[in-house]
């Protein structure tokens, strides 16, 4: 009996089967291959072994294959071939040779089962020219650039399109070569035909098996190319479209058609999409190569493509091509670092990766040309800041000589307070302490959640500075904020008989007239203000303390004014805006950094929900049932009044409904930052007393507002705020012992909206929040970059280049350790002079 070739169906699987099952399936089938081969290269002649002939061996390694390892097709197969091995003595040659040989093809079936065949690996391409990137020579027009050249001397580049990149900020040929990629498109991933998959870019060699051009049945003023295309591993079709009647003639699809004859290698790039007949490119491109081993001419296909931010007026392949034909001058770029500095920090060279940002050969280039070019933004950020320190610590400040001691005004003060001061209050009370005895400047941030005592702190600190005989300042960023802590100060200073005054762009003149009067004479210990406190006609007579709220609302030159004020006085700042460790690194690196990282006892945590905009009547049933029991609710909205562009509930068309329509029974306020400063003040203090119940308001009440009996924080268009600036929201409830709710109302349908909500829910840390605030929006959005102080970073990312931050700042503390002045490192100095003059103006740099 002789067995028919086998074929095993793909329901028969031996996939199934774990290791060192398939291992020990393997190696008994092995052993028969082995057995089979011997006897085939033997002339099929029954070979004797040791033991027992070859056909004996087959029945019993046939008869008794691995127990349970096998498919029962498979099993009765074996069995068949077990029978026609126990005739195979009196078989002839020709049978003989036929059993052996369908013994094989029945065992190599099984083993391809076991060990599928290894794909086919992607083609190669070869770059032409990229090895000679640095020696491409300048177009012949633009032979007289430099990199201080206008751009307008560079050929291409007439006036129009001169005025649209300086639009852009774009002047000399230098700013064109810092005008980095915002993003690239990958076609540097090669793929197989049949290893594509939608909506991956990519790119593919393959053989044109077919071209056609025809004119679209539907659109006349729509051609086609039709390429049919194939690989080793399956087949593919690619479209080209042509728009415009001057495209659709006979004789141009012709001309088209044979620059693809069939049998030509092309590459092929373009994002892959899917469709009811498989794969295929949206928009390829293609370019016919001379063999499948030539290198490509294309400065796109199979490279990593660099996508630009644009104005109006310049297109994605002109702009590409104009930062091209300046690209050789990037060899002429000086380098900042020493070449052994440069090394030991394994970094390319400046110029190099100028040319590979904009031209990077594939992923590893570019992400070591954009480590350096981040390294440098973050060194020249971290010099800058540690050099500033270095200029504060080498002036003189009044020597605070009754600090350290816990008596006087500051022990009288604590005894005054309901409540005792928290571990962290005390430590970061201590340091500040320690600080102001020395004769060089305290430079120090308060950073602390919402409601963590902050403000005690400060107070504490101003009261030490009027005991030894100087005045205190403490700026706040809004009125509100000013007139909040103005109040709260003037609780407990009266007591302690310091004099104390506000001074804001509402106070009268003749009140201003007085106060400066005072502060000049001595007479005023503490000024309360806004912004005014840095205008020139104030001067205090003894300044030694400032304290500056919400620090990251204001800029370098509007703190570097109020500190000039003084002889040098110590500065103190705080913040209710956690920060992540990157950002306070570049934000407040010339400053040392207290935590307040404990909230007072009794404290109850807020509940916090979210909820779809129909279900507003659940958050308004929870605030009518707070105010019943005696609380108080705030309704917080993005806009002030009616938007056109965008479809926003606003604070003024709500307030109406809820006054008039909802919560009849209860009186509604209205705040905003058009109220004049008196108007705000009384809606607050209405609020505060319990005369209204529920206050409507735009987000002036992120900061400054103190109501303890305020349970209930319901939030609407939550999509539209920040995660820190929801959390310090969320921060104006849970202030007393009242369990405390929040409510956040999201009626974006944007996925990742509700992702940064979710956050907000399951989350009460600041910090925590602040880090993914940071990392979703990025620090302009986060912190307002026009006014932080923060030089612009082009290309660094505060929230993925952590590590780098880090080695930059080693770094820039090495090189001013070893030489503070920068002399032996002019190209550095003179990059500095120039970020911290665009930063900070004519400011002294305090």
């Amino acid at each position: 009996m002789v067995a028919e070739p086998f074929r095993q169906s793909s329901n028969q699987s031996t996939q199934g089967l774990s290791t060192d099952q398939s291992q020990h399936l393997l190696s008994w089938m092995r052993i028969l291959q082995q057995a089979l081969t011997l006897e085939a290269e033997n002339g099929f002649k029954n070979l004797e072994g040791r033991q027992e002939n070859f056909h004996a061996f087959l029945v019993r390694q046939l008869t008794d294959p691995p127990s349970g390892l096998l498919p029962t097709k498979s099993q009765a197969r074996l069995g068949q071939l077990a029978e026609a091995f126990a005739s195979y003595p009196d078989s002839s040659e020709s049978a003989r040779r036929r059993l052996v040989t369908d013994s094989r093809q029945l065992l190599h079936g099984i083993r391809q089962e076991l060990e599928p065949p290894t794909p086919i690996g992607p083609p190669r391409l070869k770059q032409g020219g990229a090895e000679r990137k640095r020696q491409i020579p300048l177009p012949s027009g633009n032979r007289s650039l430099t990199l201080e050249s206008p751009l307008s001397e560079v050929k291409g580049i007439g006036p129009k399109l001169a005025e649209r990149f300086a639009g852009l900020g774009l002047l000399l040929v230098k700013d064109l070569l810092q005008y980095y990629p915002r993003d690239y498109v990958d076609y540097s991933s090669l793929r197989r035909i049949q290893a594509l998959e939608a909506g991956e870019a990519a790119t593919i060699v393959a053989t044109v098996r077919r071209c056609h051009g025809f004119t679209s049945p539907r659109n006349p003023n729509l051609s086609i190319l039709e390429l049919q295309l194939q690989d080793p591993t399956g087949r593919l079709k690619v479209r080209r479209f042509f728009a415009g009647r001057r495209f659709s003639s006979p004789a141009y699809l012709k001309s088209q058609s044979r620059l693809y004859p069939p049998g030509v290698t092309v590459a092929v790039s373009g994002l892959v999409k899917g469709g009811p007949y498989g794969m295929s490119f949206q928009d390829p491109l293609i370019e016919v190569m001379e063999s499948p081993h030539s290198p490509l001419r294309s400065q796109s296909i199979g490279r990593l493509l660099p996508v630009y931010a644009l104005t109006e007026g310049l297109t994605a392949d002109r702009f590409r091509d104009l930062v091209r034909q300046v690209l050789p001058l990037a060899a002429s770029w000086p380098e900042s670092l020493p070449e052994q500095r440069r090394q030991a920090l394994r970094l390319p060279r400046r110029s190099d990766a100028l040319v590979a940002i904009h031209h990077p050969d594939d992923q590893h280039t570019l992400k070591s040309a954009r480590r350096r070019l981040v390294f440098d933004e973050f060194l020249l950020l971290q010099l800058g800041l540690l050099k500033r320190r270095a200029e504060l610590r080498s002036c003189s400040a009044p020597v605070l000589q009754t600090a350290g001691r816990r008596d006087g005004l500051v022990a009288r003060f604590l005894e005054l307070l309901p409540f005792p001061l928290t571990a962290a209050q005390q430590r970061v009370l201590t340091e500040i302490e320690a600080d102001l005895v020395l004769s060089e400047p305290m430079a120090r941030l308060i950073q602390g959640d919402v409601g963590s005592g902050k403000t005690v702190v400060a107070i504490a600190a101003l009261l030490t500075a009027v005991e030894a005989g100087w005045q205190g300042a403490f700026m706040a960023p809004t009125e509100v904020l000013a007139e909040q802590h103005y109040r709260t100060l003037c609780c407990w200073l009266p007591q302690l008989h310091v004099s104390v005054e506000l001074l804001t762009g509402a106070t009268t003149r003749i009140r201003r007239r007085q106060i400066l009067d005072d502060l000049v004479n001595g007479s005023l210990k503490i000024l309360v203000g806004t912004h005014a406190l840095i205008e020139d006609p104030v001067a205090f007579s003894r300044l030694g303390l400032v304290v500056v709220d919400e620090q990251h609302r204001f800029g370098v030159k509007q703190r570097n004014r109020l500190l000039n004020k003084g002889l040098q006085p110590h500065l103190l700042t705080m913040t209710a805006t956690p920060i992540p460790r990157t950002l306070a690194l570049s934000l407040h690196g010339d400053l040392d950094v207290s935590q307040i990282d404990e909230l007072p006892p009794g404290r109850t945590p807020i509940q916090t929900q979210m909820i779809k905009g129909c279900d507003r009547d659940q958050a308004y049933q929870l605030i009518r049932d707070q105010v019943s029991r005696g609380q108080r609710a705030y309704v917080v909205l993005p806009l002030i009044e009616d938007s056109e562009k965008l479809d926003l509930r606003s604070a003024v068309k709500v307030h109406t409904h809820l006054s008039e329509q909802v919560f009849e029974e209860f009186t509604v306020g209205l705040l905003h930052g058009r109220l004049s400063s008196s108007e705000k003040q009384g809606v607050i203090q209405s609020f505060a007393a319990g005369d209204c119940q529920v206050l409507v308001s735009t987000t002036v009440v992120e900061v400054g507002v103190d109501v303890p009996q305020a349970s209930v924080m319901v939030i609407d268009h939550a999509d539209r705020f920040g995660l820190a600036q929801l959390h310090q929201l969320r921060g104006r409830v849970g202030r007393g012992a009242a369990a405390s709710h929040c409510v956040l109302i999201n009626d974006s349908t944007n996925p990742l909206a509700r992702q940064r909500l979710e956050v907000l829910v399951r989350s009460s840390d600041g910090f925590e929040i602040a880090e993914i605030d940071l990392r979703l929006r990025g620090p302009g959005q986060v912190l307002g970059t026009k006014q932080s102080g923060l030089p612009d970073l082009a290309l660094a990312s505060l929230a993925d280049d952590g590590a780098v931050l880090e080695e930059a700042r080693d770094e820039a503390q090495r090189l001013l350790s070893e030489d503070p002045n920068l002399t032996d490192h002019s190209r550095l100095k003179e990059l500095l002079e120039a970020q911290w003059q665009h930063l900070s103006g004519t400011a002294h740099l305090n």
